[in-house]
């Protein structure tokens, strides 16, 4: 046979044999240093090597242990109760690793394998957002940590607790050759201490267990946050001295900071006795109680609700949610009250102009203003997303749920027989037009019902109808969606768990499977529609959903392009008069088009698609969910119109 094959390309044996020969002649000493005879190539094919079978063993360690720092640090974060760690393997924390698999047997908390830092954050991140606690994240302290920086980020504006332990070598003596330096520093929380409400790198095992209880303390209390430890290799690595002098300490409970009581009865007295008060909630429901007290404060004053989304803080087929009018409700109200309302500036501004970035006011310039957030407790320089100064009139610096019970005591004491049946008629005003919104947003549904690409509409109204016989929970809406809000029951807290708070792409694919890992226990069915921007910066998502067995279904709004950057760039070039021909440059995800289902399957994950016709839709959508039923992850690809 001849030394190429039939494509032209030298074989492997040809190429064998030239680079003996040329190590030969490149070998050689001289003409008389002539090897032996080559023995006779076998006749039959080699096989492929066992790569199993060429690992190298471990060189002989000089120093046998039975134990090691790793071991007691486990024993630390089991009193935390952590059911699971999320982590990409990284030498700097091999020996915490080693200690949770071996000395741990892997189980609370289990090793969850990630393909980036920043998928691995992000899953905690969906997770704390459903079990209301945080999941360790291990990373490399450099490169790990700036990998996982923007999952950082999100979740410190959406003001979830991460629980971050980042492995460095300290000592500069002790650090190998080559990348172990590149790998460790001095200080490497610096890299996102200015959106981590706080952080240590302990020097000894004892340091560790108190930083550990007091890292969980701080993260947990509102308003909630990121910490991180930087844990020294050797200290994870050597041999525990002195094990019985090590103590655990106990984690307190901590109970959230309540508004003061003066300031509470006067807000009392200004809700009982406005005309047009209204209630804005963000990320007011940090637990399943916080829509129940909502809900009982609202019904106590017959007063409007609107549900900015920053948690699902009130149920959406309640008469009393208005979210739908909030423009016309703001701009009549006498009195606002904001419940851990992050943009208060933007509930009582407009903008009319994007680019020349023109506002207006749009409530009443006498309305009077309450917020009541724990944000005032833990501001930050640096990053601004606490948005723009708002006049407020009077500020409660606690968390809003704690204070609710108050609050409605004191709106029930102070509520006589004449202001009960006022707000026993507003409640009638208010459902009559709750009435009427929800059915304009019924007709407003069904326009394009057939069209090809999809509409958002009929993907959403074809999801629900398939899954709202079971407790479902939409753990993810990475385009901000807004249909399911109009056509879904959101009853539950658990039905949404908020946005990712930065802003970041690449959050919703991870987040959305943290979260229904936190779900599979309750026997929750976990849905998300996911972006194919958000989803390109993350894919080995989906290999992570795949081998740990977490149901999910994403059904992929698929329109082939970043298209708020594309309306941004239309908007732009209209503004210049130059026509919108070009904004598509730069801004679509096309050319050639993403077949997300191929991409799924590759990583094992049931998949549909792409689909193009809306009669194709509702089949594809009941196989996958009969998968994710029996507890695996599926994707559905469906290309939806524009916007």
């Amino acid at each position: 046979m001849s030394k190429r094959n039939r494509e032209g390309t030298i074989g492997r044996r040809g190429f064998l044999k030239g680079a003996s020969v040329a190590g030969a002649a490149l070998g050689a000493a001289s003409p008389s240093a002539a090897q032996p005879a080559a023995a006779p190539a076998a006749k039959n094919p080699v096989p492929l090597p066992d790569i199993a079978a060429e690992t190298l063993p471990p060189l002989a360690d000089p120093v046998h242990q039975s134990s090691g720092g790793g071991d007691f640090m486990l024993d630390v974060l089991k009193t935390l109760n952590f059911d699971y760690v999320t982590q990409t393997p990284a030498s700097t924390f091999r020996g915490l690793h080693e200690a949770i698999i071996n000395y741990g047997m892997n189980k609370q908390p289990e090793l969850l394998s990630c393909t980036h830092e920043e998928i691995a954050v992000a899953m905690a991140h969906g997770y704390a957002k459903i079990e209301g606690t945080p999941l360790p994240v291990m990373v490399q302290s450099t490169v790990g940590l700036q990998h996982a920086s923007m999952a950082l980020y999100n979740a410190h504006c959406d003001q979830a607790p991460i629980y971050m332990i980042a492995g460095n070598t300290v000592d500069a003596a002790k650090r190998g050759f080559s990348f172990e330096w590149a790998h460790s520093a001095i200080d490497p929380a610096a890299v996102v201490r200015d959106y981590v409400k706080w952080d240590d790198q302990p020097g000894s095992l004892q340091h560790f267990a108190e930083s550990a209880i007091r890292a969980y303390q701080i993260a947990m209390t509102p308003p909630m946050a990121p910490v991180l430890l930087s844990l020294d290799s050797e200290l994870q690595e050597n041999p525990i001295a002195n094990r019985e002098r090590l103590r655990i300490p106990r984690l307190p409970k901590t109970a959230p900071p309540q508004g003061d009581a003066a300031a509470v009865a006067e807000t009392a007295q200004q809700l009982v006795g406005a005309q047009n008060p209204v209630i804005v909630a963000d990320r007011m429901a940090r637990t399943p109680q916080g829509m129940a007290r909502l809900i009982e404060l609202a019904e106590l004053l017959q007063c409007p609700v609107v549900d900015t989304g920053g948690r699902s803080n009130f149920p959406n087929r309640h008469h009393l949610c208005q979210t739908g009018r909030s423009g016309a409700l703001i701009a009549q109200a006498d009195l606002v009250l904001g419940l851990e309302l992050n943009d208060f500036f933007g509930t009582l501004h407009a903008f009319s102009d994007r680019i020349v970035r023109r506002m207006r006011q749009v409530s009443r310039p006498d309305a009077r203003t309450i917020s009541i957030t724990a944000r005032q407790l833990s501001p930050r320089a640096n990053f601004q997303d606490f948005q723009r100064y708002q006049d407020v009139d009077l500020v409660i610096a606690a968390d809003a749920e704690e204070t609710l019970p108050s609050l409605i005591e004191q709106v029930r004491r102070l509520a006589g027989a004449d202001r009960r049946s006022a707000f026993e008629a507003r409640g009638k005003k208010l459902e009559a037009a709750y009435r009427a919104m929800v059915e304009q947003w019924k007709s407003d549904a069904t326009i394009g019902w057939d069209a090809s690409p999809i509409t958002i509409a009929r993907l959403c109204a074809e999801l629900y109808d398939q899954i709202k016989d079971d407790d479902w929970s939409m753990v993810g809406n990475g385009n901000r969606v807004t249909w399911p809000r109009r056509l879904w029951n959101f009853d539950r807290h658990y039905r949404w768990i908020g946005s990712s708070g930065g802003s970041g792409i690449g959050y919703n694919a991870p987040a959305s499977l943290g979260a229904a890992l936190a779900n599979r226990k309750y026997g929750r069915l976990s849905v998300a529609i996911q972006g194919d921007g958000d989803l390109m910066f993350c894919p080995g998502t989906l290999w992570t959903a795949a081998h740990h067995q977490i149901p999910i279904l994403y059904v992929m709004h698929n329109n082939r392009a970043w298209h708020q950057e594309l309306m941004y760039l239309q908007a732009m070039s209209n503004r210049r008069d130059r026509g919108m021909l070009n904004a598509h440059i730069g801004t679509t995800i096309s050319d050639p088009n993403i077949d997300f289902a191929m991409l799924a399957k590759s990583m094992g994950v049931h998949s549909e698609g792409p689909i193009t016709d809306p009669k194709d839709l509702a089949p594809a959508l009941r196989r996958a969910l009969a998968v994710v039923r029996k507890g695996q992850p599926a994707l559905v690809d469906a290309i939806v119109e524009s916007r």
